[in-house]
This record gives C-alpha cells, structure tokens and sequence, in this order.
C-alpha cells in the first residue's frame, strides 16, 4: 500500500526530513566515509553535537556530496557544562567553524543544568538565532515540567525537542504538550538499541507489512503527527532500510498495538538526567 506519511515534517511552516541520521560515535575517516554513505543514500537531516567530537567529519561529508547547503538540515548541540551566554556564544563559533558553514539549522541544548538560569541560556539561543547563525532553536531531554518553564515562563520560540522514544517508552504527556506548543519531538535511540528486533508483535508486524521490525518502528514513529526520528547508523544496508518505510502505512489498530508496548523503559541513564514524566 502506498504511505500516506511524507518524508517531510512541516512544523510551523518549517520543513525538516522526518528521517534523519544519529552520528553519534560516527568519528575519524570511518565516521566521514559512513556520512558521506549516508547522504548518496539520500540522507538529508543530519544530526550532531560538540560533545559527538565530528563536527568536522559531518562538514567535509557535506562540502564532499557536491550538493547545495540548502539540501541539508543541520542540527548541532551545546553540552550541559557550556550553557552560560558567553560560553554559548563561544561554542558557536567553533562549531559553525569546524562545520565549515555559516549557519546551523538548529541549534539544541543538549542536556539541562540546574548551574546556569534557563532564561540566561534561552537568551543567547535567541540570540544566536537573531544572528542568523542558527535558523532554529531547541532542546533536547527536557521533560514537560523545563519544557512549561521554557515556553510559559521564558517565552522562547522552540522548535524542537530532541528526546529517546521508541515503542518502550511513552512519551504521551511529553508529545500532547508539545503538540499544543507545535513543536517536533525528534527521537534518537529510535530502535531501542537494536531491542525492538526481538519483540514479537514488531516481528509479526514486519511479516505482516513485508518490513523488518525495525522499519515498521520507524514508521511508527514517523506516522504520528509531529513526530521526527534520528537512527543512528554506520553500516549502508542499515542506513538504506532505515530510508525504506515511506512506501506503506500502519493501520490504526497497528499503531495502536505498537502504542501498548510501552513500559517506560529507557536505554539511556546518566548521572545528570532531570527529573523524567511519570
């Protein structure tokens, strides 16, 4: 059957592959050589962040595909420990210059901190947007409760918050607020680190739909409305099935069944984690 899902998300007039690439780890010239796979592939959202250390790899993939800045959506990140305003305007600058480009597509807040004021850190976000070195701004791992204090308290023009969610893990109170503010969630560890291969109702999925377990995720996760997701892959047959699941669509008891799965286990625990929705 043919999807109904476009492989463009448009979020307030602003348009973003719903698939982009995870390039976590994806470092030196084995990392560059899987990017540069990944946009002949026909990759077009690429996702990193200072603290990935292959700012640099993720440029010369793109200077080296020969295509227009324009093609890309670029999105980088400042780490939980460099988020007063002097230091993110620092960060900026070193990362538009170890990209090679004059401006990112989005720019995130990797991690909360409670070290430095929220609206101390929104402001220079605003400001490097004013800028025009960052067309968009964002988060990433903010729960409902920083996300209020953004949008309601600070007033900040987000457009995107980048969190884990996979079939484990409910986001619905986390996605109905952030529906309400027309934001996108981007979902990194889409796949749950390789565990939704093992389920069964994903498994009879895919038979069903003639998909892997991993594809009928993805399209899980790409179907619902505002909903992005960032693989991460280094090997091509990876990365071009990941790209295969724009050609059928879930039913609604589909979706409905994958919705179940969820038990709130997340694959990602570090020391510096906020508070998360029940």
């Amino acid at each position: 059957m043919s999807g109904a899902t476009p492989a463009i998300k448009t979020i307030r007039g602003e348009t973003i592959p719903a698939l982009g690439l995870g390039t976590f780890e994806l470092t030196g010239p084995a990392g560059e050589a899987a990017i540069r796979t990944a946009i002949d592939l026909g990759y077009r959202q690429i996702d990193t962040a200072i603290r990935y250390g292959n700012e640099v790899e993720v440029g010369r993939a793109i200077r080296a595909s020969g295509l227009a800045r324009g093609e890309f959506f670029v999105t980088t990140k400042i780490w939980f420990n460099d988020l007063s305003p002097d230091t993110v305007h620092r960060r900026v600058d070193e990362s538009l210059d170890r990209l090679g480009l004059d401006q990112v597509d989005l720019l995130l807040v990797h991690w909360p901190t409670k070290d430095v004021p929220l609206d101390e850190t929104l402001a220079a976000y605003a400001e490097e947007k004013q800028r025009g070195r960052t067309r968009l701004i964002g988060v990433s791992n903010f729960p409902v409760a920083l996300l209020d204090e953004a949008l309601e308290v600070h007033k900040a023009d987000l457009f995107c918050n980048q969190v884990e969610y996979h079939p484990f893990l409910s986001q619905e109170k986390l996605l109905a607020r952030m529906r309400r503010a027309g934001m996108l969630l981007n979902a990194y560890q889409p796949i749950a680190r390789g565990k939704v291969f093992d389920n069964d109702l994903l498994k009879a999925l895919g038979r069903k739909y003639g998909k892997s377990a991993g594809q009928v995720t993805l399209r899980w996760l790409i179907q619902q409305d505002g909903v992005g997701a960032i693989p991460r892959s280094s090997k091509p047959e990876n990365m071009r099935a990941n790209l295969d699941i724009f050609d059928f669509e879930l039913s609604p008891e589909d979706m409905a069944a994958i919705h179940g799965l969820a038990s709130g286990r997340r694959y990602s625990s570090f020391a510096w984690e906020p508070a998360w929705d029940d």
